[in-house]
Protein backbone atom coordinates (compact mmCIF):
# COMPACT_ATOMS: atom_id res chain seq x y z
CA UNK A 1 0.00 0.00 0.00
CA UNK A 2 1.20 3.29 -0.80
CA UNK A 3 0.99 6.08 1.85
CA UNK A 4 0.81 9.81 0.98
CA UNK A 5 -0.08 12.88 3.30
CA UNK A 6 -1.71 16.03 2.87
CA UNK A 7 -3.07 18.22 5.54
CA UNK A 8 -6.04 21.61 5.17
CA UNK A 9 -7.36 23.83 7.34
CA UNK A 10 -10.22 22.83 10.29
CA UNK A 11 -12.57 24.98 9.06
CA UNK A 12 -13.83 24.96 13.30
CA UNK A 13 -13.06 28.77 15.13
CA UNK A 14 -11.07 27.14 18.31
CA UNK A 15 -8.91 24.56 18.62
CA UNK A 16 -5.74 23.14 16.05
CA UNK A 17 -6.03 25.24 12.78
CA UNK A 18 -4.85 22.10 10.76
CA UNK A 19 -5.38 18.50 10.29
CA UNK A 20 -3.08 16.00 8.55
CA UNK A 21 -4.83 13.30 6.24
CA UNK A 22 -4.08 9.70 5.27
CA UNK A 23 -4.39 8.97 1.85
CA UNK A 24 -4.33 4.77 0.47
CA UNK A 25 -3.07 5.44 -2.95
CA UNK A 26 -2.83 1.79 -3.91
CA UNK A 27 -2.47 0.78 -7.83
CA UNK A 28 -4.85 -1.67 -9.06
CA UNK A 29 -3.93 -4.32 -11.39
CA UNK A 30 -3.68 -2.19 -14.36
CA UNK A 31 -1.77 0.34 -12.72
CA UNK A 32 -4.40 2.89 -11.58
CA UNK A 33 -4.61 4.96 -8.21
CA UNK A 34 -7.96 4.79 -6.38
CA UNK A 35 -7.49 7.47 -3.66
CA UNK A 36 -9.07 6.43 -0.33
CA UNK A 37 -8.95 9.04 2.54
CA UNK A 38 -8.36 6.78 6.12
CA UNK A 39 -8.16 8.91 8.55
CA UNK A 40 -7.43 12.62 10.06
CA UNK A 41 -5.48 13.69 12.74
CA UNK A 42 -5.08 17.37 14.09
CA UNK A 43 -1.91 18.96 13.66
CA UNK A 44 0.85 18.94 11.12
CA UNK A 45 3.82 17.20 13.06
CA UNK A 46 6.25 14.72 13.27
CA UNK A 47 4.20 13.56 16.42
CA UNK A 48 0.70 13.43 14.81
CA UNK A 49 2.13 11.38 12.15
CA UNK A 50 4.24 8.88 13.96
CA UNK A 51 1.24 8.41 16.74
CA UNK A 52 -0.88 7.61 13.88
CA UNK A 53 1.47 4.84 12.18
CA UNK A 54 2.28 3.52 15.85
CA UNK A 55 -1.48 2.91 16.72
CA UNK A 56 -2.10 1.18 13.18
CA UNK A 57 0.72 -1.87 14.29
CA UNK A 58 3.29 -3.34 12.68
CA UNK A 59 1.47 -5.27 10.16
CA UNK A 60 0.05 -2.20 8.79
CA UNK A 61 3.45 0.11 8.49
CA UNK A 62 5.23 -3.09 6.71
CA UNK A 63 2.70 -2.92 4.09
CA UNK A 64 3.83 0.36 3.07
CA UNK A 65 6.23 0.48 0.21
CA UNK A 66 5.98 4.33 -1.03
CA UNK A 67 5.32 7.48 1.01
CA UNK A 68 4.73 10.78 -0.71
CA UNK A 69 4.66 13.70 0.88
CA UNK A 70 5.41 17.88 0.39
CA UNK A 71 8.76 19.33 1.71
CA UNK A 72 8.33 19.32 5.36
CA UNK A 73 10.79 17.93 7.51
CA UNK A 74 8.51 16.46 9.99
CA UNK A 75 6.39 14.21 7.67
CA UNK A 76 10.20 12.99 6.67
CA UNK A 77 11.67 12.43 10.40
CA UNK A 78 8.49 10.37 10.92
CA UNK A 79 8.47 8.12 7.65
CA UNK A 80 12.32 7.49 8.95
CA UNK A 81 11.34 6.14 11.96
CA UNK A 82 8.22 4.73 11.73
CA UNK A 83 8.59 3.20 7.99
CA UNK A 84 12.26 2.51 7.35
CA UNK A 85 11.70 0.16 4.75
CA UNK A 86 9.47 2.39 2.79
CA UNK A 87 10.56 4.73 0.06
CA UNK A 88 9.90 8.43 0.69
CA UNK A 89 8.81 10.31 -2.08
CA UNK A 90 8.65 14.04 -2.45
CA UNK A 91 5.56 14.86 -4.68
CA UNK A 92 6.07 17.05 -7.79
CA UNK A 93 3.84 19.11 -7.94
CA UNK A 94 4.99 20.32 -4.34
CA UNK A 95 8.49 20.64 -5.98
CA UNK A 96 7.48 22.55 -9.02
CA UNK A 97 5.26 25.01 -6.78
CA UNK A 98 8.68 25.86 -5.17
CA UNK A 99 10.51 26.53 -8.59
CA UNK A 100 7.06 28.79 -9.13
CA UNK A 101 7.63 30.91 -6.06
CA UNK A 102 10.92 31.48 -6.79
CA UNK A 103 10.35 33.14 -10.42
CA UNK A 104 7.87 35.36 -7.98
CA UNK A 105 10.28 36.69 -5.72
CA UNK A 106 12.68 37.28 -7.36
CA UNK A 107 10.38 38.98 -9.84
CA UNK A 108 9.61 41.21 -6.71
CA UNK A 109 12.94 41.86 -6.10
CA UNK A 110 13.65 43.05 -9.23
CA UNK A 111 10.50 44.87 -9.12
CA UNK A 112 11.41 46.99 -6.10
CA UNK A 113 15.70 47.49 -7.13
CA UNK A 114 14.25 48.69 -10.56
CA UNK A 115 11.02 51.02 -9.49
CA UNK A 116 11.20 51.08 -6.10
CA UNK A 117 7.33 49.66 -5.55
CA UNK A 118 5.36 46.85 -5.66
CA UNK A 119 3.51 45.84 -9.13
CA UNK A 120 1.44 48.06 -10.67
CA UNK A 121 -0.64 48.54 -13.89
CA UNK A 122 1.70 49.12 -16.73
CA UNK A 123 5.31 48.01 -15.07
CA UNK A 124 6.81 45.83 -17.35
CA UNK A 125 7.42 43.04 -15.08
CA UNK A 126 4.29 43.41 -13.70
CA UNK A 127 2.08 42.71 -17.02
CA UNK A 128 3.94 39.48 -17.55
CA UNK A 129 3.38 37.87 -13.85
CA UNK A 130 0.82 35.20 -15.11
CA UNK A 131 3.28 34.44 -17.97
CA UNK A 132 6.43 33.79 -15.57
CA UNK A 133 3.88 31.09 -13.91
CA UNK A 134 3.19 29.58 -17.12
CA UNK A 135 4.64 26.68 -18.73
CA UNK A 136 6.75 27.56 -21.85
CA UNK A 137 5.28 24.76 -23.81
CA UNK A 138 1.85 26.57 -23.56
CA UNK A 139 2.90 30.06 -24.14
CA UNK A 140 1.44 31.64 -27.75
CA UNK A 141 3.36 33.97 -30.26
CA UNK A 142 1.91 36.59 -28.74
CA UNK A 143 2.95 35.55 -24.79
CA UNK A 144 6.09 34.98 -25.89
CA UNK A 145 6.71 38.29 -27.24
CA UNK A 146 5.16 39.79 -24.33
CA UNK A 147 8.09 37.99 -22.74
CA UNK A 148 10.63 39.01 -24.98
CA UNK A 149 9.79 42.50 -24.91
CA UNK A 150 9.45 42.94 -20.98
CA UNK A 151 12.74 41.30 -20.16
CA UNK A 152 14.45 43.59 -22.86
CA UNK A 153 12.79 46.57 -20.96
CA UNK A 154 15.98 46.47 -18.08
CA UNK A 155 19.36 44.44 -18.48
CA UNK A 156 18.53 44.07 -14.31
CA UNK A 157 15.38 41.81 -15.94
CA UNK A 158 17.81 39.34 -17.19
CA UNK A 159 17.85 37.95 -13.58
CA UNK A 160 13.49 37.00 -13.87
CA UNK A 161 14.28 35.13 -16.98
CA UNK A 162 16.85 33.24 -15.90
CA UNK A 163 14.91 32.30 -12.81
CA UNK A 164 12.17 31.42 -14.52
CA UNK A 165 14.30 29.06 -17.37
CA UNK A 166 15.43 27.55 -13.96
CA UNK A 167 11.61 26.64 -12.73
CA UNK A 168 10.93 25.45 -16.84
CA UNK A 169 14.08 22.89 -16.13
CA UNK A 170 12.23 22.01 -13.06
CA UNK A 171 9.34 21.30 -15.19
CA UNK A 172 10.51 19.57 -17.92
CA UNK A 173 12.23 17.06 -15.51
CA UNK A 174 8.78 15.51 -14.49
CA UNK A 175 6.92 16.27 -17.89
CA UNK A 176 9.28 13.93 -19.76
CA UNK A 177 8.19 10.50 -20.87
CA UNK A 178 11.53 8.37 -20.31
CA UNK A 179 11.98 8.47 -16.67
CA UNK A 180 15.69 7.90 -17.24
CA UNK A 181 16.03 11.21 -19.04
CA UNK A 182 13.75 12.67 -16.37
CA UNK A 183 16.28 11.80 -13.87
CA UNK A 184 19.37 13.05 -15.68
CA UNK A 185 17.85 16.52 -15.87
CA UNK A 186 16.99 16.41 -12.35
CA UNK A 187 20.46 15.30 -11.33
CA UNK A 188 21.82 17.90 -13.60
CA UNK A 189 19.45 20.31 -11.22
CA UNK A 190 20.80 19.20 -8.04
CA UNK A 191 24.55 19.59 -9.08
CA UNK A 192 23.81 23.18 -10.93
CA UNK A 193 21.32 25.08 -9.38
CA UNK A 194 22.93 25.63 -5.71
CA UNK A 195 25.38 27.34 -7.46
CA UNK A 196 23.48 29.92 -9.16
CA UNK A 197 24.27 33.49 -8.86
CA UNK A 198 20.76 34.36 -7.97
CA UNK A 199 20.04 33.78 -4.48
CA UNK A 200 16.71 32.89 -4.78
CA UNK A 201 17.38 29.48 -6.93
CA UNK A 202 20.46 29.00 -5.07
CA UNK A 203 18.42 28.53 -1.70
CA UNK A 204 15.61 26.40 -3.93
CA UNK A 205 18.89 23.93 -4.95
CA UNK A 206 20.33 23.98 -1.56
CA UNK A 207 16.66 23.20 -0.52
CA UNK A 208 16.21 20.00 -3.41
CA UNK A 209 19.69 19.00 -2.40
CA UNK A 210 18.58 18.48 1.39
CA UNK A 211 16.03 16.36 -0.42
CA UNK A 212 18.10 14.52 -3.03
CA UNK A 213 17.11 11.22 -2.35
CA UNK A 214 13.18 12.08 -2.13
CA UNK A 215 13.83 14.41 -4.91
CA UNK A 216 14.71 11.38 -7.06
CA UNK A 217 12.73 8.43 -5.97
CA UNK A 218 9.84 10.08 -7.81
CA UNK A 219 11.64 8.40 -11.37
CA UNK A 220 12.08 4.80 -9.44
CA UNK A 221 8.75 4.68 -8.30
CA UNK A 222 6.38 4.63 -11.42
CA UNK A 223 5.66 8.83 -10.77
CA UNK A 224 4.62 8.23 -7.20
CA UNK A 225 3.07 11.07 -6.42
CA UNK A 226 0.01 12.96 -4.47
CA UNK A 227 -2.45 13.74 -7.21
CA UNK A 228 -5.07 11.55 -5.75
CA UNK A 229 -4.43 12.83 -2.12
CA UNK A 230 -5.28 16.43 -3.86
CA UNK A 231 -8.44 15.01 -5.36
CA UNK A 232 -9.67 13.81 -1.95
CA UNK A 233 -8.52 17.18 -0.29
CA UNK A 234 -11.12 18.75 -3.06
CA UNK A 235 -13.86 16.06 -2.13
CA UNK A 236 -13.35 17.34 1.93
CA UNK A 237 -13.56 21.05 0.73
CA UNK A 238 -17.00 20.32 -1.45
CA UNK A 239 -18.35 19.03 1.33
CA UNK A 240 -17.46 21.00 4.10
CA UNK A 241 -18.82 24.21 2.16
CA UNK A 242 -22.10 21.96 1.75
CA UNK A 243 -22.15 21.50 5.13
CA UNK A 244 -21.85 25.39 5.64
CA UNK A 245 -18.58 24.68 8.30
CA UNK A 246 -18.35 21.98 11.40
CA UNK A 247 -17.95 22.77 14.86
CA UNK A 248 -17.59 19.22 15.98
CA UNK A 249 -13.64 18.02 15.02
CA UNK A 250 -15.18 14.35 15.24
CA UNK A 251 -18.35 14.65 13.09
CA UNK A 252 -16.31 16.47 10.66
CA UNK A 253 -14.01 13.47 10.88
CA UNK A 254 -16.77 11.24 10.27
CA UNK A 255 -18.45 12.85 7.58
CA UNK A 256 -14.87 13.31 5.58
CA UNK A 257 -14.06 9.73 5.90
CA UNK A 258 -17.93 8.72 4.78
CA UNK A 259 -17.22 10.98 1.76
CA UNK A 260 -13.56 10.33 0.71
CA UNK A 261 -14.08 6.95 1.31
CA UNK A 262 -12.32 6.10 4.60
CA UNK A 263 -15.25 3.91 6.02
CA UNK A 264 -14.65 0.89 3.67
CA UNK A 265 -13.53 -2.50 4.74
Amino acid sequence: MDEHLWHHGDPRRKGPKELTGMVDLTRDEHGQVHARLLDLVPGRSKKAYADWLTERGEQFRAGIGVAALDPFGGYKAAIDEQLADATAVLDAFHVVKLGTAVVDEVRRRIQQATLGHRGRKGDPLYGIATILRAGAENLTDKQWARLATAVDRDEAHQEVFVAWQCAQELRAAYKTKDTREGRRRAEKILASFHTCPIPEVARLGRTLRRWKAAFLAYFDTDRANNGGTEAVNGLIELHRRLARGFRNRDNYRLRMLLAAGGLKP
